[in-house]
């Protein structure tokens, strides 16, 4: 039997609303399937299971407000016919509804229909709504002749579904506790590195060159492989720092920095970006800013970040101070790329210069493996073609 919880989707989150079930009671789940949709301060998001199995019994409803690790459903595996006894005990959630006018009445939705409603005044489309919608009449205060409960009545207590989309205000309150929470606990370091890019550049326009504009790459792509690729061995950079030691990762999952339509900024996951070809990273990349932009990703997108990558020169920043977003060790951003004098061979020349910096944890790492780490980037774009 297995218990299927809350996940905690980002360091600061402390609860979320069980916004809809896309499984049923009874359907058969596997591993990597999403069964539900949680709204938090980044917005709606995708949940997913992460065992094969059949739903057993589904223990919060729709609409309600849950603390992270409570149990949301119960799992049979393969040849299991117990019956969950979790389902014996209350489960505490804070059931979130619009707010109602001064003069309403409370609307009670937690109860089925009773089955003998003979004692309460109400017109039949009013109970007819009322049955349709499990709607409680007992609970409604009725405009008609003697008060009886007409079908307008019912429609204004059906309860609105609840709100989807991004609350900003609540996100920019997440993004402040986790940056402070990181100033605060994290000791940063910083190494900025200033490159020459034309060899990358020159590169990426002979490889789009031939190719339509679904097909191409853009520099955005090299920047998070070499940086994937870099990593790999400066494990120290590579994993999570938790109850007091670091836990290096065996695989690199890059969080990529995406500013949300409107306001806001999450970093979502790349899975194993340094395994992927150029291409595929430049298709999960577009599938990813595309629907972070609409506000839908999901949960393994925020919770498995190894490092972030920071690149706001599409937004004209030269260089970039980025915080360490916790439980992670470091992040790599990167500006615009500027075309600056450049000295070869005793020549001053013009060439496109891109600043990079690393921000790392000095409890894992010092400058002197920082430094390494961010030459081993430049020579990863000096040498596009290995990408």
């Amino acid at each position: 039997m297995g218990i299927f919880t809350m996940p905690s989707l980002g360091a600061d989150m402390e609860d979320g609303i069980l916004v809809e079930w896309l499984k049923a009671q009874g359907d058969t789940v596997a591993r990597g399937d999403i069964v539900a949709v949680v709204e938090t301060e980044k917005g709606a998001i995708e949940i997913e299971i992460f065992e094969d199995g059949k739903i057993d019994e589904i223990l919060v409803p729709e609409g309600s407000k849950v603390p992270v690790g409570s149990p949301l459903a119960t799992i049979l595996g393969a040849g299991e016919t117990v019956v969950s006894e979790i389902a014996q005990h209350t489960i505490q959630v804070e059931a979130e509804a619009p707010a109602a006018p001064e003069a309403a009445p409370e609307i009670i939705t937690s109860r089925p229909i009773m089955d003998d409603v003979s004692e309460v005044r109400a017109s039949p489309a009013a109970r007819l709504f009322a049955k349709d919608h499990n709607i409680d009449l007992n609970g409604i205060r009725g405009t008609g002749p003697s008060g009886a409960i007409q079908l307008c009545d019912v429609e204004n207590a059906k309860p609105a579904p609840p709100k989807r989309g991004i609350d900003l205000d609540a996100m920019r309150h997440a993004i402040a506790s986790a940056m402070s929470r990181s100033n605060r606990e994290i000791p940063h370091y910083y190494l900025t590195h200033r490159i020459d890019v034309s060899g990358a550049q020159n590169w990426l326009d002979a490889h789009n060159a031939a190719r339509s504009p679904p097909e191409r790459i853009l520099f955005g792509a090299l920047l998070v492989k070499a940086a994937a690729l870099a990593i790999r061995d400066y494990p120290e950079f590579n994993g999570l720092y938790e109850q007091g030691s670091f836990r290096t990762s065996q695989e690199v999952h890059a969080g990529i920095a995406i500013a949300i339509r409107g306001g806001g900024l999450v970093a979502p996951a790349i899975q194993n970006a340094d395994q992927l070809s150029l291409a595929e990273l430049m298709v999960q990349m577009r599938d990813l800013i595309g629907r972070v932009r609409r506000g839908s990703f999901r949960a393994s997108e925020l919770t498995s970040s190894t490092m972030t990558v920071n690149s706001l020169g599409d937004r004209g920043v030269e260089g970039v101070l980025p915080i360490i977003y916790p439980p992670q060790v470091a992040i790599i951003g990167f500006g615009k790329i500027i075309e600056q004098p450049w000295v070869i061979e005793d020549e001053i020349v013009p060439r496109p210069i891109l600043q990079m910096t690393l921000a790392a944890d000095h409890r894992v790492s010092d400058g002197h493996r920082g430094g390494l780490l961010l030459n081993a980037i430049a020579e990863k774009l000096d040498a596009p073609e290995s990408l």
